[in-house]
């Protein structure tokens, strides 16, 4: 502690704008002796061009990664290259006031068994035409970890979890759990720094509730290998354990193979694309930016798609001369979609959407949408209802091929298992399943379950916070029949789910009173648990919605696979029929090969031969 030189690491990737702004903090400091090691996580926006501002300064030096490494690689570049042995971190977001450094190394310097010290922090500083908001705390903000701008400690053995290993938003997890383990620290209590608050936040790029998630992630720094994507909350996948008997894999062209050119975007199961690239056919990518969590691009972790760069897309794919274009799916991929097809490429266009026609009216890409419709050259629709609903806002031209085929359906590969043991039969009481987001589950609804004595089982980190209103609302009775799970990975499917009884799909009333024209969205759609539900063997429950067209309703009762009920009395006397639900359970498990989208490869490459055909007379 002598010297009381400190290394300051800034990592920095696409902070341009806030650059100049962090080293300006550090520059102001009270505390004199420090060095500045900015590393470059390849950036590529002016981050360099910033950063050459300062280079003739002696005490800033700069490492540029070769390519984007992550931020727990980036931070140990800056240890290995630190000279002294207190360790600070300033991320280019982020500033220093003033006595930051001094107060942290003034509290280090009373006791030599103290590592860690840490700051008060000032955060969420936001403003509107209602005044100026922040928000301070004077150590660790509450629901986050300490952040990387609050803290000054010793060097230690300590590395951080690089990207190779895990992505994770929590720093805890990363390298604090590590340096505070069998180390002292303490906390300030000033409020000597700020954590910026923006919308480009590395932790909001992981996190599904700031509209992150892994693709999000994945877009934003530009990765293009498999990942283990371990958020605090939210979805969690390791793409390496899940991908890797997929990876490198290359299968014999057939003679008459396609090249398939998908532009837009996989959403759900996105491994099922490689059914494609199994049955022998070449596959290319053109990918939406700015993804939200549930829309699945490229660079995907298994096969070998083959992605075209978005800068200069037009020359790529005149190089290439894919035989088909295959668009997709739901309704952030139409502007790109429509600039494809409406481009001078001479290339037969296949249009498949899934979900968001009105949003599309809200975003003011409607007309692009009915373009999609009215001018590709075939056009998939994911049921017969939605094909008669579109029709009504198309005018006929051309007849051109069609086909019904719903738009998340998962590979087969995953559903090997033997199915288990119902709950309900190690009891009397029924047991019901809530897997992904279930529009209608309102607090009132689930009083009417949990009053019947009928468990639900919740799956995926979005339902811990309503478990609390749920409990709250309806009393400590609940608590005995909601039961609140980790997310369920594709190759468990079947083993996890196919205990429960039934499964739920979303819960609402129709009032289309049989008019196509006045369907909603609730009663056009397939949610994408369907396939879920159905792969796993688990009868489907549906509210009945006898009179009016409801997409969902007519599958059910086309393959006889699900309950539907017109009030919660009739349908715990429904699920209480022991042989009735034994043969729908029988016929679900029969069918659920319609459920995967191996099954409908042959017949989807056979239209795609159908679309280039007609294209071309």
């Amino acid at each position: 502690m002598s010297c009381g030189g400190i290394s300051v690491i800034m990592p920095t990737y696409n902070q341009a704008k806030f650059i100049a702004r962090a080293i300006q903090s550090l520059k102001l400091q009270t505390h004199c002796k420090w060095e500045l090691i900015i590393v470059n996580d390849a950036s590529v926006d002016d981050t360099e061009y910033i950063i050459g501002h300062f280079m003739n300064e002696q005490n800033i030096r700069c490492i540029t990664n070769s390519k984007n490494f992550g931020l727990g690689a980036s931070l140990n570049i800056g240890l290995k290259n630190a000279k002294y042995d207190l360790i600070a971190y300033l991320p280019s977001d982020d500033i220093y006031f003033k006595d930051h450094l001094e107060s942290l190394l003034n509290i280090l310097k009373k006791d030599d068994n103290l590592v860690v010290a840490y700051s008060g922090i000032r955060y969420h500083q936001v403003n509107n035409f209602s005044g100026s908001f922040r928000r301070s705390a004077e150590g660790q903000i509450d629901g986050y970890d300490v952040q990387l701008v609050q803290v000054l400690h010793r060097r230690t053995e300590c590395l951080w979890r690089e990207r190779r290993e895990i992505v994770t938003d929590s720093l805890f997890d990363m390298f604090w759990g590590s340096i505070i383990h069998d180390h002292c620290y303490i906390e300030t209590k000033k409020v000597t720094c700020e954590w910026t608050f923006h919308s480009e936040q590395r932790h909001r790029t992981i996190l599904e509730t700031f509209g992150g998630g892994l693709n999000k992630f994945k877009a934003t720094y530009q990765i293009d290998s498999p990942i283990n994507f371990q958020p605090s909350v939210g979805k969690c996948i390791n793409e390496i354990e899940q991908y890797g008997h997929l990876r490198g894999i290359r299968t014999n062209g057939i003679k008459d193979r396609l090249k398939i050119l998908v532009v837009g975007e996989l959403a759900y199961n996105e491994d099922r694309i490689y059914s494609l690239e199994e049955a022998g056919h070449q596959l290319y990518g053109l990918w939406i930016d700015n993804p939200n969590h549930y829309n699945a691009i490229g660079p995907l972790p298994f096969g070998n798609i083959q992605d075209v760069p978005k800068k200069n897309w037009r020359k790529t794919i005149d190089e290439i001369q894919p035989d088909i274009i295959y668009a997709l799916l739901n309704f952030q991929a139409v502007p790109l979609a429509h600039e494809v097809m409406m481009s001078d490429i001479d290339i037969p266009f296949v249009w498949h959407f899934k979900e968001g026609p009105f949003v599309c009216r809200v975003l003011g890409i409607w007309s692009k949408l009915i373009d999609l419709y009215s001018f590709s050259s075939g056009q998939i629709y994911i049921n017969s209802l939605v094909k008669e609903w579109f029709s009504q806002s198309i005018v006929e031209g051309r007849k051109t091929p069609s086909i019904v085929l719903d738009g998340d359906l998962p590979s087969s590969r995953w559903f090997v298992q033997e199915k288990s043991d119902l709950l309900s039969t190690r009891g009397e009481e029924i047991h019901t399943l809530v897997a992904g987001r279930l529009i209608g589950l309102q607090t009132s609804i689930v009083k009417e379950i949990v009053e019947r004595k009928i468990h639900l089982h919740f799956y995926g980190n979005r339902y811990y916070d309503m478990h609390h209103e749920w409990l709250s609302k309806i009393g400590g009775s609940a608590n005995d029949y909601l039961h609140f799970h980790p997310n369920c990975i594709q190759k468990d499917w079947v083993k996890e789910f196919s205990q429960y009884d039934a499964g739920w799909l979303h819960i609402f009333k129709s009032d289309n009173d049989g008019e196509i024209i006045k369907a909603s969205w609730d009663d056009l759609n397939y949610p994408a648990r369907i396939a879920t539900l159905a792969v796993s063997g688990v009868p489907l429950l549906q509210r009945s919605n006898n009179g009016h067209h409801v997409a969902t309703q007519t599958l059910i009762n086309n393959l006889d696979i699900g309950v539907l009920f017109d009030g919660f009395d009739d349908l715990y006397q429904k699920l209480n029929d022991k042989l009735r639900m034994k043969q729908i359970r029988k016929n679900v498990w029969r069918n659920r090969h319609l459920f995967t989208f191996d099954h409908h490869v042959d017949r989807l490459v056979s239209f795609f031969r159908e679309v280039i055909i007609d294209y071309h007379s």
